[in-house]
């Protein structure tokens, strides 16, 4: 059994409706936060074995956009990737499946 550890989290920034994040992608937030995860863990992309990530409106994203943020974040084509969609709940149910 291995233990799972939680060694960083982030949150993308909070736009309003059709306000100035509106241009850019779910998927393009989700992968600068990964990025900034990383970052403040200290470890490399490589140390990543899955990524958790909530995603309460994925309507014209395609298939599991976590998946989509975690390669364009750059991780190994080999980390897994989860989408959770709970409305309120998925940041707080990514941490519980984590």
């Amino acid at each position: 059994m291995r233990d799972v550890v939680i060694v960083s989290a982030c949150r993308t920034p909070i736009g309003d409706f059709a306000g100035s994040l509106s241009t850019v992608s779910a998927t393009d937030l989700g992968a600068l936060v990964i990025n900034e995860a990383i970052s403040r863990a200290g470890i490399s992309k490589e140390d990543v074995d899955e990524v958790i990530m909530g995603c309460v409106l994925p309507h014209g994203l395609g298939q599991n956009p976590a998946r989509q943020s975690m390669v364009r974040a750059g991780l190994p084509w080999d980390v897994g990737a989860i989408t959770v969609n709970k409305v309120c709940g998925s940041g707080l149910k990514a941490v519980m499946l984590g």
